[in-house]
């Protein structure tokens, strides 16, 4: 299928490695012309020679620079088309009230005012263009809250709903909003958080009735889908890739 992503100007945040680098590498495989964005210039450096991207340093807890970062894709590649915010997951902790406001603080500017920073800069111009396609990663945890993630839980979930209140006013413009939903997804987070690899392909042996971990790949082809021109018709939607182990509805 072709996805009409050629030669649109795509912007993926939180790239350097995992997800994020996963749907930009499908991305530029679809001939789009893709800037990924990271804090370290080291990976992200890596990461945009790797599979043919613009790299740009840039840490989404410094609100102010989101302009600057637009300005300078907009200035090598043109006016941003498609829009994935990305980012690492807050830390976990075994007591849901065992938490500090500074960390509540910051969960909340790294899964909701970052995004929706980015998200705030780029949609007019989308609109006035008639085409726009923004997607968020997110978690399954907005379906079913993950023992231990209280950070993620509440923070994603509120991004969701931000994103669906977006999504409905700006429908009439040719532009979608949705978010993909990761479950056990082969990435750094999911091993360190199961202690190791092998743990982390046991847990999903027994727990996910697809029987295995998914891979970055997986999860990366229906994003790029929803980034496409193919994808018109889909917005303030958040699709589960997942295995089936999430239960609720």
């Amino acid at each position: 299928m072709d996805l009409g992503l050629a030669g649109k100007v795509e912007l993926v945040t939180g790239a350097s490695k995992g997800l994020g680098r996963g749907i930009a590498a499908a991305l530029v495989a679809e001939g789009a012309r893709v800037a990924i964005s990271s804090r370290s210039r080291e990976r992200i450096d890596a990461a945009a020679t790797e599979i043919g991207a613009l790299g740009l340093v840039h840490d989404s807890t410094d609100l102010d620079a989101a302009p600057g970062l637009v300005e300078a894709v907009e200035a090598e590649l043109g006016p941003i088309d498609v829009l994935v915010t990305n980012t690492g997951g807050p830390p976990p902790g075994p007591d849901p009230l065992g938490f500090t406001r500074e960390q509540w603080e910051s969960a909340y500017r790294d899964l909701v005012l970052a995004p929706m920073t980015l998200i705030e800069r780029v949609v007019a111009g989308m609109r006035g263009r008639g085409f726009g396609r923004v997607l968020s990663v997110g978690s399954s945890a907005v379906r079913e809250p993950i023992p231990g993630l209280m950070l993620s839980n509440a923070h994603r979930a509120a991004l969701l709903g931000a994103l669906k209140t977006v999504s409905r006013e700006v429908a009439g413009d040719g532009v979608t909003v949705n978010s993909v939903l990761p479950g056990r997804i082969a990435t750094d987070r999911i091993v360190q958080m199961a202690g190791s690899r092998e743990a982390a392909e046991d847990a999903a042996r027994s727990q996910v009735p697809a029987g295995r971990l998914g891979t970055v790949e997986e999860f990366a082809a229906v994003a790029a889908f929803l980034c496409s021109e193919r994808a018109s018709y889909v917005t303030g939607t958040a699709v589960l890739v997942d295995g089936g182990v999430t239960q609720a509805v």
